[in-house]
């Protein structure tokens, strides 16, 4: 049957609206993000390219944060507030090579596949040629490494054992925010229940005035 008379288009509408309420929340992604440390500023800055082709300098401080989000702008980011000197105290420097500060966060059990347990976040001072990349330098202190075909990092010290940038179920626990994140972040969030969002029911509510308006003509017609 086609939405052809005078109210079934306003109850197709309505329908339509009703069956886009379980698409309202986009789904998520789960993935190692890559951070830069914004040394004047003392914050994480999402890294504008890839560990394959960014090449930091010695002092720079970078972290990787595993953890399902949907894009950039909701990402998690590392947790610690670790610098450049307090993660390479130990490494002195040398001619011919640089030092990059490493900050590995393998996010929470909310993040985790699952059957798996997250390991600790840690730091690790890395000491690579001075045009080797961010990968270089992850190779170097976070062994095994796991990419797709598409070179995109998927495991770090070998965490997760398997998937790669896998869709999430939006209806998934939150994970832990970083310091800082949590108010902005339940300010940003509303309501987080599974339910309709306000907008979402003031929609079904003006779709269902206009189908009572509609009968209400087609009635005062026949009269």
């Amino acid at each position: 049957m086609t939405c052809r008379r005078l109210v079934l288009p306003v109850l197709c509408l309505l329908l339509a609206v009703l069956g886009t309420a379980g698409q309202a929340q986009a789904v998520g992604y789960r993935y190692w993000s890559f951070w830069d440390r914004d040394a004047t500023s003392n914050t994480w800055v999402y890294a504008t390219q890839g560990p394959s082709t960014a090449r930091p300098s010695d002092g720079d401080v970078q972290g990787f944060r595993f953890s399902v989000s949907e894009d950039s702008k909701d990402s998690a980011k590392p947790r610690g507030a670790a610098d450049f000197a307090t993660i390479c105290a130990k490494t002195p420097a040398r001619e011919g090579s640089k030092r990059v500060g490493l900050v590995l966060d393998f996010g929470t059990t909310a993040d985790a596949p699952s059957g798996s347990t997250p390991p600790r976040p840690r730091t690790a001072c890395a000491r690579v040629d001075d045009d080797a990349t961010t990968a270089d330098a992850l190779a170097a202190v976070a062994k095994p490494l796991r990419y797709d075909t598409n070179a995109l990092l998927c495991a770090i010290a070998g965490y997760p054992t398997t998937g790669c940038g896998e869709p999430v179920a939006a209806d998934r626990p939150k994970a832990s925010k970083s310091p800082g994140e949590e108010a902005e972040s339940n300010s940003a969030d509303g309501d987080d229940n599974g339910g309709p969002s306000l907008g979402l029911l003031a929609g079904i509510a003006a779709v269902a005035a206009l189908g009572t308006a509609a009968v209400w003509q087609a009635r005062r017609r026949r009269g």
